[in-house]
């Protein structure tokens, strides 16, 4: 599987984005991939703001600051408790994976030469803190790539055409959404948001279907 991707989740807070989430963190999510939570808002904002983000979008919001309510009602964003409490998790799995990673290294490695270089205590110091830094930055290196980056971007406008501009602004590599389940009477009068993403869409977009919906 590649590594390092980025995947998009078109998210409205809806059942079916809140479906899409939660199968891209179940079935796509990987240690070294960056997840893009695309929220698109139609309401306009203050003049000023409007000005800066409206064709560029909001900057990037870590999952840190996506957590407080005061920083999100800045961009007119309600916290979604559900949608907070997946990402979450999906960080805390990756947690696990590394102290695991941490709790089972030999570190008697570090010390199985001490015999041999006992008399020797300069030599011996330097070999030691030359393996512990080699340990340290295979640590650093296994904590960058296990770990999962959770990022929000936030957009203003048609949710056709700024999932379009997402996709690269972001450089995605795929695009996961829900779909509203609309019947096909519905898609030719009010349009489909994810067929026309399919259509134009630079990258592969996965629909995540309600398997409640009606068929």
């Amino acid at each position: 599987m590649a590594k390092d991707r980025t995947i998009g989740v078109a998210m409205d807070f809806s059942k079916s984005s809140k479906n899409a989430l939660k199968w891209t963190l179940d079935n796509l999510a990987d240690k070294g991939d960056t997840i893009y939570i695309i929220h698109i808002n139609q309401n306009s904002l203050d003049e000023s703001r409007n000005q800066l983000w409206a064709k560029s979008g909001s900057p990037l919001i870590p999952l840190q600051e996506f957590r407080e309510p005061e920083i999100m009602n800045k961009y007119g964003v309600q916290i979604d408790i559900e949608v907070l409490d997946m990402l979450d998790t999906a960080s805390r799995q990756k947690e696990v994976c590394v102290c695991f990673f941490f709790n089972h290294f030999p570190f008697s490695l570090f010390f199985s030469f001490s015999a041999e270089f006992r008399q020797n205590g300069i030599q011996f110091r330097q070999r030691l803190f030359r393996s512990a830094y080699v340990f340290l930055l295979l640590l650093l290196r296994l904590l960058l790539s296990v770990q999962v980056h959770i990022v929000t971007k936030l957009y203003w406008g048609d949710a056709r055409e700024k999932l379009l501009d997402a996709i690269e602004d972001l450089k995605l590599d795929s695009l996961v959404m829900g779909s509203r389940g609309l019947s096909t009477i519905q898609r030719i009068i009010l349009g489909s948001v994810s067929n026309f993403v399919m259509t134009h869409a630079s990258c592969p977009v996965t629909i995540v279907k309600d398997s409640s919906s009606s068929k």
